[in-house]
């Protein structure tokens, strides 16, 4: 808890003009955490000062990260995360406030939605037609290709606001609808694309001998056009990459919001925003690679 007779005396000092005075106060703020951020935009409100905005918010900054940090080391720390949290998470360090729950909610109704349509005779192509009618045709989201000067396209919360998103955050929706209905589609390790791939079904992958899971075929999050086979072996030789076993592999879902947040760091790869962008790549630290 804040000592709330120690805020005001803090608040005071945050435009002290004597460095070593605000740095003081400063790692007093920082230590003290999130409970002081409330007292931080307050003041940032009501305060015409500009240098003493761009203190304010570093200081707001700093104890959203510090909060975000905490959160990701946890959901890293699980198993088998959840994907869409992940995603979330990665919208928080530009967006700290958004309401996941309220997101959760908009997610289930698209879910439903394709549910109302699907049944236990389809096959996998025909369910994958289906997720795809009602994404792209229904609710309209549309596939953008990866701009780094567009930050917000790499934000799963504003692919749903706006049905607007890179082949990423397209990519992390189409998974998690799919899993959320019991339809096996991942993310997979192609080379320079961000693509996914429907996995023979569990039923079908126990009556095999060795029980290992084959593609079906792979579809691309832009837009849900599905590739055989083969179009992938020719995209493997168009860009003279040997293909690999580890190609085919699902990938973990730290390996994907790692991949997410090694894209979204690049939107701030120039000299004003460095810091942000080693911010997002320290968030990497204990990810698992696999």
């Amino acid at each position: 808890m804040v000592p709330y007779s120690e805020v005001p005396a803090l608040l005071r000092l945050i435009d002290d003009p004597d460095m070593e005075v605000y740095q003081h106060v400063r790692d007093r703020i920082l230590t003290l955490g999130k409970d002081m951020v409330p007292h931080l935009e307050a003041m940032w409100e009501q305060t015409p000062d500009e240098p003493v905005q761009e203190r304010l918010e570093f200081l707001i900054h700093k104890l959203h990260f510090g909060e975000l940090q905490q959160d990701f080391g946890r959901w890293a720390a699980e198993p088998d995360p959840d994907l869409m949290e992940g995603a979330f998470l990665v919208s928080r360090y530009k967006f700290p406030d958004i309401d996941m729950a309220g997101y959760r909610s908009a997610l289930e109704k698209i879910c439903k939605s394709i549910w109302l349509e699907l049944n236990n005779y389809l096959t996998p192509l025909e369910q994958i037609n289906i997720v795809n009618k009602v994404l792209y045709s229904h609710h309209m989201f549309k596939g953008v290709e990866i701009s780094y000067s567009n930050q917000e396209d790499f934000l799963i919360h504003k692919l749903l606001d706006t049905r607007r998103g890179n082949s990423i955050a397209n990519g992390i929706l189409y998974q998690t609808v799919c899993q959320m209905l019991d339809i096996p589609v991942r993310a997979i390790h192609l080379p320079r694309q961000f693509i996914l791939a429907c996995f023979e079904p569990e039923k079908e992958r126990r009556n095999r001998v060795s029980g290992t899971g084959r593609i079906l075929f792979y579809i691309d999050p832009l837009s849900g056009q599905v590739y055989s086979q083969r179009d992938v072996e020719q995209y493997f030789k168009r860009i003279s990459v040997k293909a690999e076993p580890g190609h085919y592999l699902p990938m973990h879902p730290q390996r994907v919001i790692a991949f997410l947040i090694e894209e979204f760091a690049k939107c701030f790869d120039d000299e004003k925003s460095r810091h942000k962008h080693e911010e997002l790549l320290g968030l990497l630290e204990g990810l698992s690679r696999t």
